[in-house]
């Protein structure tokens, strides 16, 4: 009887242990299926994603690419011409201000010295007023410089310098945009009457013994000089259009600078 019951005993203790293991091999299995399964979801999830441009940016064509440029160097320009153009719009600012010639600054001092300060202030004064004048024009010819642009490699300029599309239309345009410019320069001179603060002072200068004769090309000076400063403030605009998600007011400003 003892060993019947001391048998029993064993087949009971064997059951309750295979029970166990079956157990243990049945929970090992489920979680595997269960990792198996959710791995495969996270993957079909990423290709959805990526199809749709969830979560990886869209692929870009180089076209698109030169397109955003160009979008970008626009509306750096029409906000630019319409910084610049407001009143002190070069005047006042350290970055865009239209000093005295460089080559007549013998005869400033001289003139100051004489005790024309304030008419040497004057004449300062309406080179940047005949700058901020031509800028209200500079727009259209700044757009039209930028789409006869000629670009090649979109890619290379959107991956380059904060500044390389302002960079690449100053290095490839500026000529032919300097010859457009150039009359509007000359009218937006003529209407501050910059000459008539000139001419007394180079008429007094002149008259000095012994000094060389002074009468610098101001309308190429100052075509060049209000070139330059709105070349300033649209490389401004494209960094901040690079940096800034909020400035990429396009859709495809968001695709292009957005894929950056």
């Amino acid at each position: 009887m003892r060993k019947i019951l001391i048998i029993t005993t064993m087949l009971i203790s064997i059951s309750a242990l295979n029970a166990q293991i079956l157990k243990d091999v049945w929970n090992q299995t489920k979680d595997a299926a269960t990792n198996t399964a959710t791995s495969v979801v996270q993957q079909a999830t990423t290709a959805v994603n990526t199809a749709v441009g969830g979560t990886t940016a869209p692929a870009l064509s180089n076209e698109e690419v030169i397109k955003g440029l160009r979008e970008a160097l626009s509306i750096g320009t029409n906000n630019s011409s319409g910084n610049a153009s407001k009143m002190d719009g070069y005047l006042k600012n350290a970055r865009l201000f239209i000093p005295w010639p460089e080559e007549a600054k013998d005869m400033r001092e001289k003139l100051i010295k004489l005790g024309m300060t304030k008419k040497v202030e004057e004449f300062e004064t309406s080179l940047n007023r005949a700058a901020e004048e031509a800028a209200k024009k500079a727009g259209s010819v700044f757009l039209d410089a930028i789409t006869k642009m000629s670009v090649s490699d979109g890619f290379a300029i959107l991956k380059g310098a904060d500044t390389a599309a302002t960079n690449f239309l100053r290095k490839t345009s500026y000529s032919p945009l300097y010859t457009q410019f150039l009359p509007i320069v000359k009218e937006a001179i003529a209407k501050v009457k910059v000459t008539s603060y000139w001419n007394p002072l180079v008429t007094k200068y002149n008259k000095i013994p012994g000094v060389k004769k002074q009468n610098p090309d101001l309308n190429d000076y100052v075509t060049k000089k209000a070139a330059n400063g709105l070349f300033v403030l649209i490389a401004d605009e494209e960094a901040k259009i690079r940096k800034d998600p909020m400035a990429r007011v396009t859709d495809l400003l968001k695709k292009v600078f957005g894929a950056k």
